[in-house]
């Protein structure tokens, strides 16, 4: 009888049990926009739910060293109310500008990452999580790419998130699609990608979705083509996946863009047409989010669909784009106010005492239990 029941607990559990649900079977707005900061969600929402759209993408990193529950909340607050689907990209900490390169990350930070993000409320049911960032660069893995690495933190990341909850969609970090193979600071991403699955046999099987950097390369200025190290990258990454695995993953375009410095705004107009028609109507595209919305110091600017708070022409060509209601699957219950400088009451009482009536208790509602369970 006691086999029976817990037998029963235990189904009971696994039929309640949930997991990510695939992105592609619902109607979905595939435009989106790569952010750097937590509020520049508005701006985001005018422009990705533009033209009859709904629930566009918004990526974004979050650093190891930025974990506030107060600040996330919100954040994730504001996607709910402004029907946004957050990406959010793991960044280790480090100062890239001082020391010339991220640092690595240890299974520790994933750990921490994944408890924290799951103590958050997310607008959807889906929590999309990209595990690092390029890490074929050795300038974005602690100074030296190593796949086998990258590999290993994978591996953990998609255990570690599916054990903290089912609902993460994990999703492996974009790569440099123009990286030459140079010792020591770069690995080319076919050759980084087949050292992985070496390393690690069958990587690409354990998550559950693609991050794709489908820059115009060379020199972020290339012309709309198939070619493999340019906007159509992502085809080529998602085939060789196949190749290995034996499935297509969903794709998500995190990075994308013309440099302004490079080709005029009136020409990157015609190409995002171009692109879009022609390479981005793939139906494994879950999400594009061009990098960059704002930038308005720094290298990034030229990147920029929003210089000195004014939208570029870029904008308003994206802003017109039509797009769809998309109708993710919704999983939000928004949390508690986090109570800041509470303090308990503190009650006295005696040990022994306690420690007796404590056991007394526990004994007697086990004695209870047990002879309901087997109808003594």
């Amino acid at each position: 009888m006691l086999i029976i029941f817990f037998s029963l607990f235990f189904i009971s559990f696994k039929q309640n049990a949930y997991a990510v649900y695939d992105p592609l079977s619902v109607k979905n707005n595939v435009y989106g926009i790569h952010i750097l900061f937590t509020d520049e969600l508005s701006e985001a929402a005018a422009l990705v739910n533009s033209n009859n759209g709904d629930w566009g993408y918004v990526t974004i990193p979050i650093q190891a060293s930025d974990r506030s529950l107060d600040k996330w909340q919100k954040f994730m607050d504001d996607c709910a109310r402004k029907h946004l689907i957050p990406i959010v990209r793991l960044a280790t900490t480090g100062d890239y500008f001082v020391e010339g390169s991220w640092s690595e990350p240890s299974e520790f930070e994933v750990l921490d990452f994944a408890n924290f993000l799951n103590s958050l409320s997310w607008p959807t049911k889906n929590r999309y999580v990209i595990i690092f960032n390029e890490p074929n660069r050795g300038d974005e893995w602690g100074g030296y790419p190593n796949p086998t690495s990258y590999a290993k933190i994978l591996d953990y990341s998609a255990k570690i998130f599916k054990q903290t909850n089912l609902n993460f969609f994990v999703i492996s970090a974009g790569l440099d699609n123009a990286a030459a193979n140079v010792l020591g600071k770069s690995i080319e991403e076919f050759n980084f990608m087949q050292q992985m699955n070496y390393a690690l046999p069958g990587i690409f099987s354990k998550i559950d979705g693609l991050a794709s950097h489908s820059y115009p390369n060379p020199g972020f200025a290339a012309y709309p083509s198939a070619n493999r190290m340019g906007v159509y990258s992502f085809y080529y990454e998602n085939n060789y996946i196949y190749q290995l695995t034996g499935k297509k993953l969903p794709v998500f375009i995190t990075e994308t863009g013309w440099s302004s410095e490079k080709v005029p705004d009136n020409v990157q107009i015609n190409y995002y047409a171009q692109t879009i028609t022609d390479y981005w109507n793939d139906p494994q595209i879950v999400a594009i989010t061009p990098f960059i919305l704002r930038a308005d110091q720094g290298p990034f600017t030229q990147f920029s669909f929003l210089k000195n708070g004014s939208a570029t022409p870029v904008y308003n060509m994206y802003k017109n784009i039509a797009k769809v209601k998309g109708q993710p699957q919704i999983d939000y219950v928004p949390k508690a106010p986090i109570q800041k400088n509470l303090i308990l009451p503190v009650i006295e009482f005696d040990l022994q005492y306690s420690i007796d009536s404590i056991y007394n208790t526990v004994n007697t509602s086990s004695e209870k239990f047990f002879k309901w369970l087997l109808k003594a």
